[in-house]
């Protein structure tokens, strides 16, 4: 018998030290390591006299994560239906971004994107030529496994909303770029960071910035957008932030604001912070990138790690909500989903497939291995997809069957292919690491 509990303890010990190990041996195999020189600031902005913003109808005053509506939907039209064999002409490439999965935002002429450089965060603001106009330190960002910003930058009324891996929202000037307000989320409102950071592009509507600390009692907050001072905040279920960016849901006697957080997708009054309702919506990791989808009357969740897609039917005026229909299969972990017409296209993570979704019944119309994982977006009746291979893809949204009409290989470029794409005025715009590309697809 003591022989027994011996070996017993000789097994567990060999399997903690094992555990370990590996532990390490994957922290260290996704930790690249970043660039280490200093960043020199460069600003080649004209005179406040030469100052042009393009107030014309092309060019929007705001820009935010996955277009409009957070939907991965972007209103283009006379776009290409078909591209030349290499893929659509490129235009121009930046480099010297630094790491980074964040998108570029596009606003009033210019193109706003963030970057690590040794441990800080970096804004470069281009032309729609691809000129460099400025490049300055904004603050500090994630220099841990995967190092990178993360977060796509909210232009919103001439303030740039900036929110950093470890917790902080910067508001700068959209001109001068000075610093107006500044909040540290995790400190200031006991906010606990998660394993990756934070990756959260912060939600604006009307005077209110919306962002997760994912504290027990500032779960979720609203912060006054012009001075940063709080509006409100919410104990909602008390758990962590789960990376998700919150989308607005309009058109209710409640305005409504709906997010993933650790173990729920959960809804709030945007003007008082009542928690309206939530979901149980778990995987593994309790990771939740997607930002839910809106249509119909109805919100849909897609989460990775086989957790799946979980539709939900708003009822009471928005206040309380009835399960639709849970699909298992398509378990997107961070690549987005979109929806055209009576049906859902995104790929899978632990079920390596692009699947079409029935949106009513939740029905797999099918699926496919030609792409997957990647990212997905929609414009002009046909679907962009960039996978983590770097393939670019244009794909005709078909219910029947999967249906690629052309592509092309990124080769610029460092790290992981993560960043969602953008399309603007014609434009494909791809990060990749420390690089940004602008295709004509017009």
């Amino acid at each position: 018998m003591k022989k027994i509990i011996i070996s017993i303890i000789v097994i567990i010990v060999v399997f903690t030290i094992a555990a370990f190990i590996g532990y390490k041996m994957y922290v260290y195999n996704t930790k690249k390591v970043t660039r280490t020189e200093t960043v020199k600031e460069v600003n080649n902005m004209p005179s406040d006299n030469e100052i042009f913003f393009d107030d014309s109808s092309e060019v929007n005053s705001t820009s935010q994560w996955r277009g409009v509506n957070r939907d991965g939907i972007y209103n283009e039209t006379g776009l290409l239906k078909e591209w030349p064999a290499d893929g659509p002409e490129l235009l121009w490439f930046c480099e010297e971004l630094g790491d980074g999965y964040s998108s570029p935002a596009i606003a009033n002429g210019k193109i706003y994107i963030a970057g690590l450089f040794n441990d800080d965060l970096v804004l470069s603001v281009f032309d729609l030529s691809g000129k460099l106009l400025i490049k300055k330190i904004v603050g500090k960002e994630w220099n841990d496994s995967y190092p990178g910003a993360r977060s796509t930058i909210n232009v919103n009324e001439g303030k740039l909303y900036i929110f950093n891996s470890l917790g902080h929202l910067h508001c700068l000037d959209e001109k001068t770029f000075d610093l107006i307000w500044k909040k540290d989320v995790l400190k200031d409102f006991d906010g606990i960071n998660i394993m990756w950071g934070m990756t959260e592009a912060p939600l604006i509507v009307g005077d209110k910035v919306f962002i997760t600390p994912g504290g027990e009692k500032y779960n979720v907050l609203a912060l006054n957008k012009n001075t940063g001072d709080l509006i409100w905040y919410s104990e909602g279920e008390g758990t962590t932030s789960a990376y998700c960016s919150p989308l607005f849901i309009d058109g209710y006697s409640t305005p409504i604001i709906v997010t993933n957080t650790e173990k729920h997708v959960i809804a709030f009054n945007a003007d008082t912070g009542e928690k309206l309702w939530s979901h149980p919506q778990t995987n593994t990791y309790n990771i939740h990138p997607n930002t839910p989808i809106y249509s119909d009357g109805m919100v849909l969740s897609i989460t990775g790690y086989g957790g799946g897609a979980v539709l939900l039917r708003l009822k009471d005026d928005g206040k309380s909500i009835e399960q639709v229909w849970v699909n298992k299969e398509i378990d997107n972990q961070k690549g987005g989903a979109v929806k055209v017409g009576d049906y859902i296209y995104a790929s899978g993570h632990n079920n390596k497939y692009w699947f079409c979704v029935d949106w009513k019944t939740g029905e797999t119309m099918y699926k496919a291995k030609e792409i997957y994982p990647c990212n997905v977006i929609f414009a002009d009746g046909m679907l962009y997809c960039y996978s983590e291979r770097g393939i670019v893809a244009f794909v005709k949204p078909n219910p029947q069957k999967f249906e690629m009409v052309s592509s092309f290989k990124i080769t610029m470029g460092t790290s992981q292919h993560w960043a969602h794409p953008v399309i603007h005025d014609g434009v494909l715009y791809i990060r990749h690491g420390d690089v940004l590309m602008a295709y004509k697809i017009k």
